[in-house]
């Protein structure tokens, strides 16, 4: 299986020079190759099926002539390899658009590919032609050679690698390599894990694990996002208010990516089974007090991290139905009592008399519903069900509610 290997650097003065001339370069020929796929597709995207692309080759093609031109003969300063490869990713980007339109590719809509800004993100990929690592230093053609501050060793040989500008002004490379699954023994068979915002995962062992706070941060940016509102646009005040937002949203981004990395190490290396939910956050976060703080919480990246970690330590990891009840139904008897308001921590059952605790209930019923067994597991038939007077002491089955 294929993995990124990602470490900074800091290049020279002249290295950033060439590189800010390199990702031009690249940015160049991917808006001018998307503003003629554009003129091909715009027909095409009436009719779906007979959609016509330029393809690779002819955008190659393109490529080659404009660099006998005046107006673009500076493509040749750089090397050819990142320029090429920035056009087999524009195609491979209309490709799984129109897959999307068709059908044939799974998850959400994916739209059309969009032009690229100095200020965003700037990438330049090199293959084998293009870099060699050799001594701890790595070549990229026609910018030199850079000594990466290497933080692990590289498992293997690279097939590729990625210059990164952020928009905090720093330089990553990242490498592509290929890793070997791990066949190691787990401790436990299985977790279910229920995902929330305070706590960001309750474990059905009892295990919790608190999110780690960004409130200060954020505070930061928003003030620093009205700051940014009211400058001029392409100022170099405005400018610098810009770099400071990014080097905030890095420190969040950083503090966010540690602490899912050690949790989703911990927690797949130690069980053979991960269960998770199936959280539709695009609908969360439609919730006005609450969209900004579950956008912080990194849910789908730490699914994507349980995901890869699971297929390297050769581990199973699942995903239940969003649909199933785990907030509402006894993990001890089945009983279901039905939707209770966030603010309700804890529950005296009314059936079994256990009182549970809300996200620790969850999480029990989620590693349930993963391994194949039912809310009703433990009780079947009438014992389970309560009787008519126990409707009247509904509320007792409340015992903390969260102040406000």
């Amino acid at each position: 299986m294929k993995a990124r290997y990602q470490y900074r650097f800091y290049p020279t003065d002249q290295q950033q020079q060439n590189l800010a001339r390199l990702f031009g370069c690249v940015r160049v020929v991917w808006n001018d190759a998307l503003a003629f796929c554009k003129q091909s597709v715009s027909e095409a995207v009436e009719r779906v099926r007979s959609t016509k692309l330029p393809g690779y080759n002819k955008l190659s093609a393109m490529l080659t002539q404009s660099k006998k031109t005046d107006e673009r003969k500076w493509l040749s300063d750089v090397s050819s390899v990142p320029l090429q490869q920035s056009l087999r990713h524009l195609d491979t980007a209309y490709k799984n658009f129109f897959n999307s339109l068709k059908g044939k590719r799974k998850g959400k809509k994916v739209g059309t590919p969009r032009f690229k800004k100095k200020t965003n993100s700037q990438s330049a990929e090199f293959t084998k032609a293009g870099f060699s690592v050799k001594d701890g230093e790595v070549y990229l053609a026609k910018i030199g050679t850079i000594k990466p501050i290497w933080s692990r060793e590289l498992p293997s040989q690279a097939s590729s690698v990625t210059v990164i500008k952020d928009g905090a002004n720093r330089y990553f490379l990242s490498f592509v390599v290929e890793i070997e699954p791990r066949i190691t023994v787990a401790k436990n068979q299985s977790i279910g894990i229920d995902l929330g915002v305070k706590t960001f995962a309750v474990m059905s062992n009892g295990e919790k694990a608190l999110s780690p706070d960004y409130s200060k941060h954020d505070r930061k940016i928003r003030k620093l996002q009205r700051k940014l509102a009211r400058q001029q646009k392409d100022s170099r005040r405005r400018n610098k208010t810009r770099i400071k937002i990014a080097k905030l949203h890095n420190q969040i981004a950083d503090t966010r990516k540690d602490f899912l990395h050690k949790l989703s190490t911990k927690i797949v290396s130690d069980n053979q089974v991960i269960i998770l939910e199936d959280l539709n956050v695009s609908g969360m976060v439609k919730n006005r007090r609450l969209s900004r703080v579950i956008s912080l919480q990194g849910w789908r990246e730490f699914r994507n991290q349980c995901a890869a970690k699971s297929e390297k330590f050769n581990r199973d990891f699942r995903v239940i139905d969003r649909w199933q009840p785990t907030s509402q139904v006894c993990s001890c008897c089945g009983f279901r009592w039905g939707k209770i308001d966030l603010s309700v921590r804890s529950i005296l059952c009314l059936s079994c008399g256990t009182e549970q605790e809300r996200d620790e209930n969850a999480s029990r019923n989620i590693e349930m519903v993963g391994m194949g067994h039912r809310h009703d597991l433990k009780r079947a038939g009438s014992d389970c069900q309560t009787t008519s007077v126990a409707s009247y002491y509904e509320l007792s089955r409340i015992t903390e509610v969260e102040p406000r």
